[in-house]
Protein backbone atom coordinates (compact mmCIF):
# COMPACT_ATOMS: atom_id res chain seq x y z
CA UNK A 1 0.00 0.00 0.00
CA UNK A 2 1.32 3.44 -0.93
CA UNK A 3 2.36 5.60 2.01
CA UNK A 4 -0.13 8.34 2.91
CA UNK A 5 1.09 11.92 3.37
CA UNK A 6 -0.60 14.64 5.40
CA UNK A 7 0.70 18.04 6.43
CA UNK A 8 0.86 20.12 9.62
CA UNK A 9 1.09 23.84 9.08
CA UNK A 10 -0.37 27.10 10.42
CA UNK A 11 0.99 29.59 12.92
CA UNK A 12 4.16 29.20 15.01
CA UNK A 13 3.92 28.52 18.76
CA UNK A 14 0.42 27.14 18.19
CA UNK A 15 0.79 23.48 19.10
CA UNK A 16 2.24 21.86 15.98
CA UNK A 17 5.04 20.18 17.93
CA UNK A 18 2.60 19.02 20.61
CA UNK A 19 0.26 17.69 17.91
CA UNK A 20 3.15 15.81 16.29
CA UNK A 21 4.23 14.35 19.62
CA UNK A 22 0.71 13.07 20.25
CA UNK A 23 0.24 11.62 16.77
CA UNK A 24 3.62 9.88 16.95
CA UNK A 25 2.27 7.66 19.73
CA UNK A 26 0.38 5.81 17.00
CA UNK A 27 2.84 3.23 15.58
CA UNK A 28 1.32 3.69 12.11
CA UNK A 29 2.17 7.40 12.12
CA UNK A 30 5.31 9.49 11.81
CA UNK A 31 5.20 13.17 12.77
CA UNK A 32 7.84 15.62 13.94
CA UNK A 33 8.83 19.26 14.12
CA UNK A 34 9.36 21.36 10.99
CA UNK A 35 11.87 19.69 8.69
CA UNK A 36 13.82 20.37 5.49
CA UNK A 37 11.25 19.30 2.90
CA UNK A 38 9.45 22.65 2.73
CA UNK A 39 12.65 24.53 1.95
CA UNK A 40 13.80 21.89 -0.54
CA UNK A 41 10.36 22.06 -2.21
CA UNK A 42 10.66 25.83 -2.73
CA UNK A 43 14.26 25.55 -3.93
CA UNK A 44 13.38 22.89 -6.48
CA UNK A 45 10.41 24.89 -7.75
CA UNK A 46 12.76 27.81 -8.31
CA UNK A 47 15.45 25.73 -9.98
CA UNK A 48 12.92 24.19 -12.35
CA UNK A 49 11.52 27.59 -13.33
CA UNK A 50 12.38 29.83 -16.26
CA UNK A 51 15.35 31.33 -14.44
CA UNK A 52 17.17 28.08 -15.25
CA UNK A 53 18.09 28.04 -18.95
CA UNK A 54 17.53 24.28 -19.06
CA UNK A 55 13.93 24.52 -17.86
CA UNK A 56 12.89 24.29 -21.51
CA UNK A 57 13.61 20.57 -21.24
CA UNK A 58 11.41 20.11 -18.15
CA UNK A 59 7.68 19.44 -18.47
CA UNK A 60 5.09 19.99 -15.75
CA UNK A 61 4.73 16.24 -15.40
CA UNK A 62 8.48 15.95 -14.74
CA UNK A 63 8.20 18.75 -12.19
CA UNK A 64 5.42 16.84 -10.42
CA UNK A 65 7.50 13.64 -10.32
CA UNK A 66 10.58 15.46 -9.03
CA UNK A 67 8.66 17.30 -6.33
CA UNK A 68 6.80 14.20 -5.19
CA UNK A 69 10.12 12.36 -5.24
CA UNK A 70 11.40 14.69 -2.53
CA UNK A 71 8.91 13.17 -0.10
CA UNK A 72 9.38 9.60 -1.28
CA UNK A 73 13.18 9.89 -1.02
CA UNK A 74 13.35 11.73 2.31
CA UNK A 75 10.84 9.43 4.01
CA UNK A 76 12.48 6.29 2.66
CA UNK A 77 13.18 2.99 4.35
CA UNK A 78 14.39 4.79 7.49
CA UNK A 79 10.73 5.48 8.27
CA UNK A 80 8.41 2.52 8.65
CA UNK A 81 5.21 4.51 9.19
CA UNK A 82 2.25 4.03 6.86
CA UNK A 83 1.12 7.62 7.42
CA UNK A 84 3.54 10.57 7.44
CA UNK A 85 2.78 14.09 8.67
CA UNK A 86 5.28 16.62 7.34
CA UNK A 87 5.37 19.92 9.22
CA UNK A 88 6.13 23.30 7.72
CA UNK A 89 4.51 26.74 7.93
CA UNK A 90 4.88 27.07 4.15
CA UNK A 91 2.39 24.30 3.35
CA UNK A 92 -0.58 26.64 3.75
CA UNK A 93 0.84 28.63 0.83
CA UNK A 94 1.23 25.47 -1.26
CA UNK A 95 -2.28 24.05 -1.11
CA UNK A 96 -2.66 23.85 -4.89
CA UNK A 97 0.61 21.98 -5.43
CA UNK A 98 -0.06 19.62 -2.52
CA UNK A 99 -3.53 18.82 -3.87
CA UNK A 100 -2.06 17.79 -7.21
CA UNK A 101 0.77 15.75 -5.71
CA UNK A 102 -1.24 14.16 -2.88
CA UNK A 103 -4.97 14.23 -3.78
CA UNK A 104 -5.92 12.46 -0.54
CA UNK A 105 -3.58 14.51 1.64
CA UNK A 106 -4.94 16.82 4.33
CA UNK A 107 -3.50 19.98 5.87
CA UNK A 108 -3.99 20.58 9.59
CA UNK A 109 -3.26 24.22 10.37
CA UNK A 110 -2.56 24.99 14.01
CA UNK A 111 -3.80 28.42 15.13
CA UNK A 112 -3.70 30.47 18.31
CA UNK A 113 -4.55 33.91 19.66
CA UNK A 114 -1.89 35.95 17.84
CA UNK A 115 -1.09 38.12 20.87
CA UNK A 116 -0.19 34.97 22.81
CA UNK A 117 2.02 33.77 19.95
CA UNK A 118 4.03 37.01 20.12
CA UNK A 119 4.03 36.71 23.91
CA UNK A 120 5.30 33.11 23.78
CA UNK A 121 8.22 34.06 21.56
CA UNK A 122 9.09 37.08 23.69
CA UNK A 123 9.04 34.90 26.80
CA UNK A 124 11.51 32.51 25.16
CA UNK A 125 13.81 35.39 24.26
CA UNK A 126 13.76 36.67 27.84
CA UNK A 127 14.29 33.21 29.30
CA UNK A 128 17.40 32.79 27.15
CA UNK A 129 18.70 36.30 27.76
CA UNK A 130 22.35 35.37 27.16
CA UNK A 131 21.73 33.43 23.93
CA UNK A 132 20.73 35.48 20.86
CA UNK A 133 18.14 33.55 18.89
CA UNK A 134 18.00 32.42 15.26
CA UNK A 135 14.46 33.83 15.25
CA UNK A 136 16.05 37.29 15.09
CA UNK A 137 19.13 36.24 13.08
CA UNK A 138 21.14 36.01 16.31
CA UNK A 139 21.06 39.81 16.69
CA UNK A 140 21.36 40.73 20.39
CA UNK A 141 19.85 44.21 20.10
CA UNK A 142 16.27 45.37 19.73
CA UNK A 143 13.34 45.89 22.05
CA UNK A 144 10.07 44.12 22.65
CA UNK A 145 8.54 46.58 20.17
CA UNK A 146 11.04 45.95 17.38
CA UNK A 147 10.84 42.21 17.99
CA UNK A 148 7.04 42.23 17.77
CA UNK A 149 7.22 44.34 14.61
CA UNK A 150 9.77 42.00 13.04
CA UNK A 151 7.70 38.93 13.85
CA UNK A 152 4.48 40.41 12.50
CA UNK A 153 5.66 41.87 9.18
CA UNK A 154 4.95 40.00 5.97
CA UNK A 155 8.33 38.26 5.92
CA UNK A 156 8.46 37.67 9.66
CA UNK A 157 8.07 34.39 11.47
CA UNK A 158 4.46 35.13 12.42
CA UNK A 159 3.40 37.47 9.61
CA UNK A 160 4.38 35.10 6.80
CA UNK A 161 2.62 32.16 8.44
CA UNK A 162 -0.48 34.30 9.12
CA UNK A 163 -0.70 35.42 5.48
CA UNK A 164 -0.16 31.86 4.23
CA UNK A 165 -2.93 30.68 6.56
CA UNK A 166 -5.35 33.26 5.16
CA UNK A 167 -4.40 32.27 1.62
CA UNK A 168 -5.33 28.67 2.42
CA UNK A 169 -8.46 29.65 4.36
CA UNK A 170 -9.87 31.67 1.44
CA UNK A 171 -8.43 29.48 -1.32
CA UNK A 172 -9.84 26.74 -3.54
CA UNK A 173 -8.63 23.69 -1.59
CA UNK A 174 -10.49 24.22 1.68
CA UNK A 175 -11.87 20.68 1.53
CA UNK A 176 -8.31 19.61 2.42
CA UNK A 177 -7.91 22.13 5.26
CA UNK A 178 -8.75 21.98 8.96
CA UNK A 179 -7.84 24.58 11.57
CA UNK A 180 -6.95 23.24 15.00
CA UNK A 181 -6.97 25.82 17.79
CA UNK A 182 -4.17 25.64 20.35
CA UNK A 183 -6.71 26.48 23.01
CA UNK A 184 -8.73 23.37 22.11
CA UNK A 185 -5.69 21.11 21.89
CA UNK A 186 -4.48 21.92 25.41
CA UNK A 187 -7.87 22.13 27.13
CA UNK A 188 -9.69 19.30 25.31
CA UNK A 189 -7.02 17.06 23.75
CA UNK A 190 -9.35 14.07 23.42
CA UNK A 191 -11.83 16.08 21.35
CA UNK A 192 -9.06 17.74 19.33
CA UNK A 193 -7.33 14.50 18.34
CA UNK A 194 -10.63 12.76 17.63
CA UNK A 195 -11.37 15.56 15.16
CA UNK A 196 -7.98 15.08 13.49
CA UNK A 197 -8.65 11.37 13.05
CA UNK A 198 -12.06 12.05 11.52
CA UNK A 199 -10.55 14.63 9.19
CA UNK A 200 -7.85 12.31 7.86
CA UNK A 201 -10.24 9.32 7.85
CA UNK A 202 -8.17 7.13 10.16
CA UNK A 203 -9.38 4.67 12.77
CA UNK A 204 -9.21 6.04 16.35
CA UNK A 205 -6.21 5.26 18.51
CA UNK A 206 -5.96 5.29 22.32
CA UNK A 207 -3.48 8.11 22.96
CA UNK A 208 -1.91 8.72 26.37
CA UNK A 209 -2.31 12.44 27.03
CA UNK A 210 -0.49 12.23 30.34
CA UNK A 211 2.72 10.77 28.93
CA UNK A 212 3.71 12.88 25.92
CA UNK A 213 7.31 12.58 24.74
CA UNK A 214 9.23 14.76 22.33
CA UNK A 215 12.79 16.05 22.37
CA UNK A 216 14.66 18.48 20.12
CA UNK A 217 17.13 19.92 22.63
CA UNK A 218 20.13 19.87 20.27
CA UNK A 219 18.23 21.70 17.52
CA UNK A 220 16.89 24.29 19.95
CA UNK A 221 20.34 24.89 21.44
CA UNK A 222 21.90 25.43 18.01
CA UNK A 223 19.07 27.83 17.21
CA UNK A 224 19.97 29.84 20.30
CA UNK A 225 16.49 29.22 21.68
CA UNK A 226 16.45 26.42 24.25
CA UNK A 227 12.87 25.34 24.92
CA UNK A 228 11.63 26.26 21.43
CA UNK A 229 10.21 22.77 20.88
CA UNK A 230 9.74 21.70 24.48
CA UNK A 231 6.66 19.56 25.05
CA UNK A 232 5.50 18.90 28.58
CA UNK A 233 4.80 15.31 29.56
CA UNK A 234 1.21 16.01 30.59
CA UNK A 235 -1.16 18.23 28.65
CA UNK A 236 -2.48 20.94 30.93
CA UNK A 237 -3.96 24.33 30.03
CA UNK A 238 -1.93 26.94 31.90
CA UNK A 239 -2.97 30.50 32.61
CA UNK A 240 -0.44 33.26 33.15
CA UNK A 241 0.02 36.99 32.74
CA UNK A 242 1.41 38.20 29.42
CA UNK A 243 4.98 39.55 29.37
CA UNK A 244 4.06 41.99 26.56
CA UNK A 245 3.36 45.68 27.14
CA UNK A 246 -0.44 46.23 26.98
CA UNK A 247 -0.28 48.20 23.71
CA UNK A 248 1.65 45.41 21.97
CA UNK A 249 -0.77 42.76 23.23
CA UNK A 250 -3.80 44.80 22.10
CA UNK A 251 -2.33 45.28 18.63
CA UNK A 252 -2.98 41.64 17.70
CA UNK A 253 -6.02 40.76 19.78
CA UNK A 254 -8.52 41.12 16.90
CA UNK A 255 -6.58 39.02 14.35
CA UNK A 256 -8.39 35.74 14.98
CA UNK A 257 -10.50 35.76 11.82
CA UNK A 258 -11.17 32.03 12.15
CA UNK A 259 -13.49 32.63 15.12
CA UNK A 260 -15.97 34.72 13.12
CA UNK A 261 -18.43 32.56 11.10
CA UNK A 262 -19.10 35.55 8.84
CA UNK A 263 -15.46 35.44 7.76
CA UNK A 264 -15.62 31.72 6.93
CA UNK A 265 -17.60 31.65 3.66
CA UNK A 266 -16.23 28.26 2.59
CA UNK A 267 -17.09 26.57 5.87
CA UNK A 268 -13.56 25.55 6.83
CA UNK A 269 -13.67 23.17 9.79
CA UNK A 270 -12.34 24.96 12.87
CA UNK A 271 -11.85 22.80 15.96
Amino acid sequence: MERQFHFISGLPRSGSTLLSAILSQNPRFHAGMSGPIGGAFNTMLGELSGRNEYSVFVSDEQRRRLLKGLFDSYYGSEYSADVVFDTNRAWCAKMGQLKELFPQGKVIACVRHVSWIIDSIEQLIRTNAFQPSSIFSYQPGGTVYSRAEGLANGEGMVGYAYNALKEAFYGDQTDSLMLLRYETLVSSPVRAIAAVYRFIDEAPYAHDFENIRYQADEFDLRAGTPGLHTVRKKIVARERTSVLPPDVFRRFENDMFWLDPALNPRGVWVV
